[in-house]
């Protein structure tokens, strides 16, 4: 089948985004403009030559503009078979014109119920109906129309336009998958908002994912396996799927779960902050006053360990800290962070042996992220919970022993707190001078976690401080902090033995702080 001739083009967007070149390229090809409301005004300024759809129609816009392209002269010229004499001969008896391409993009309804406080007759105003239809309308009948529903999509349009007139059956072939994935999407947004708003009820009755593949990954966790990453397309924090890749080959499976993981933990620091990842768990961690001291202390914390590490900074990586990351002697697989300076970037990509490979991952400015969901999948099915993602409130927090805590030792204890939550439990870490020294992660006992992080931190266990994921169900681990010299300890608190894990505390003038909250991380 020979691909139609491009002559006219209907134009409806909210997103105006890089419309007017689009439009001027589609006149600068012989294509007649058709177009409605605010878009129209808006190519009408840009001095581009447009039809008005009501003009056409010879019915006016109604219901502040809820009515405008819901009209037959407009669904019978987007959905017309050229190749059935039928439907070219309602045309011709009723007087209408065939579109050739459709570019319409739809109301922000996710934008809109993203603000704070919205209201809901202010979410309803943004369910966009004329959009969808012509989406959908111009995408079925795409051997003859070229349905465009995203600014990404211009250029291509209008290349194949502006040298043959017309776009290639496999162009609208693929804009029609992302056409109706777009519609999907939307629709899902609303259902899922609306289902949210049935008091009472925290999830919806049925849940539904759309995400678009970014990038199929050299291979899964193991290399037998094949993987790929996709993107829900609803963040808006900083985050990795959306992050520009400055430097250094595809990233791996394994590669972004440990970058995740480090972002973590240092978006929740107000200081400059450096979590060194391995295994996705850390194997150092610190905060300071200077990005490269936070580094420094971050790397002295398991420098065997940190070998092959990801590493994940809260503030732009300057020069200074650059030249730290490339003497040392480690390597380092993926660094990110808000932002990399031009001379950071430079000696990063030329001076340590592993320059090629290293992976550079800019994010943008940090903040603690939205409370949202996070899903985990089962064989068969899917869980879904909040997020565990949100800065703690340690007015909350209670000494529970006889032996107080002064300013400093709260401030390190908030630390423990702050990494405690980001490794596998049963998770067990201990810090000193605002800087993680031993870590026991993923232990089937939590006495052998405490044993393991002891032992990692060696004679820098004196005088730390512990953190615990979740409860002591013995006294077996204090007496252990305590001859390894513990200075204070937090846990959640809350075990049928929390009196025994109390006096154990108490005589060894260990104070200990009750959370009051559980991080487990499986």
């Amino acid at each position: 089948m020979d691909s139609p001739q491009i002559k006219r083009a209907l134009i409806s967007v909210s997103n105006k985004m890089g419309v007017v070149d689009f439009a001027q390229g589609l006149v600068d090809a012989g294509v007649e403009i058709y177009s409605t409301g605010g878009t129209r005004r808006h190519l009408e300024t840009a001095g581009i030559p447009v039809i008005d759809v009501a003009d056409y129609t010879k019915f006016p816009e109604m219901m502040d503009g809820r009515v405008k392209t819901l009209h037959p002269k407009i669904f019978a010229g987007v959905l017309a078979r050229r190749n059935n004499e039928s439907d070219m001969q309602s045309l011709e008896e009723h007087g209408i014109s065939t579109f050739e391409l459709v570019a319409v993009n739809l109301y922000p309804f996710a934008a809109t119920i993203a603000r704070p406080g919205v209201l809901q007759h202010e979410a309803i105003a943004q369910i966009d109906i004329g959009g969808p239809s012509l989406i959908r309308a111009a995408a079925k009948n795409n051997n003859f129309v070229t349905i465009v529903c995203a600014p990404d999509q211009y250029a291509q349009v209008l290349d194949e336009i502006s040298a043959d007139g017309c776009t290639s059956t496999s162009t609208r072939r693929q804009l029609m998958g992302q056409a109706f994935q777009h519609t999907a999407n939307y629709d899902k947004t609303i259902a899922e908002y609306f289902s949210g708003q049935t008091e009472g009820e925290t999830f919806p009755a049925t849940k539904r994912l759309v995400m678009h593949r970014k990038a199929t990954l050299r291979y899964g966790e193991n290399s037998h396996q094949e993987a790929a990453l996709y993107s829900t397309g609803d963040c808006h924090d900083a985050n990795l799927v959306d992050a520009r890749q400055l430097n250094g080959k595809g990233l791996s499976y394994n590669n972004l779960l440990d970058l995740d993981s480090a972002l973590s933990i240092v978006r929740l620091q107000s200081k400059p902050a450096c979590a060194v990842i391995k295994h996705n768990n850390p194997c150092g961690a610190a905060i300071a006053d200077t990005l490269p001291e936070a580094c420094r202390k971050g790397f002295a914390g398991d420098p065997v360990s940190a070998f092959g590490s990801v590493i994940g900074l809260n503030q732009p990586l300057d020069a200074e800290t650059a030249d730290f990351l490339a003497s040392g002697n480690f390597f380092i697989e993926a660094i990110v962070a808000p932002d990399f300076s031009s001379e950071a970037q430079s000696i990063l990509t030329t001076k340590p042996k592993w320059k090629k490979n290293v992976r550079l991952l800019k994010v943008g400015d940090l903040a603690p992220a939205e409370a949202t969901w996070e899903y985990r999948f089962l064989l068969g099915g899917m869980l879904i919970q909040d997020i565990d993602n949100q800065p703690e409130d340690a007015t909350e927090w209670n000494v529970a022993t006889e032996a107080t805590v002064d300013d400093a030792l709260m401030e390190e204890l908030k630390f423990g707190w702050s990494m405690v939550r980001y490794i596998k439990s049963n998770a067990i870490c201990l810090s000193k001078d605002l800087a993680l020294v031993g870590v026991g992660a993923g232990q089937m006992s939590r006495v052998d976690s405490v044993e393991m992080s002891i032992k990692k931190a060696g004679d820098r266990a004196k005088g730390s401080v512990l953190a615990s994921d979740a409860f002591f169900p013995f006294a077996d681990s204090i007496e252990f902090a305590a001859k390894a010299g513990i200075a204070a300890i937090i846990q959640p608190g809350g075990s049928m033995r929390d009196q025994e894990v109390i006096d154990a505390c108490n005589q060894h003038g260990i104070p200990m702080v009750f959370a009051g909250k559980r991080h487990f991380r499986h």
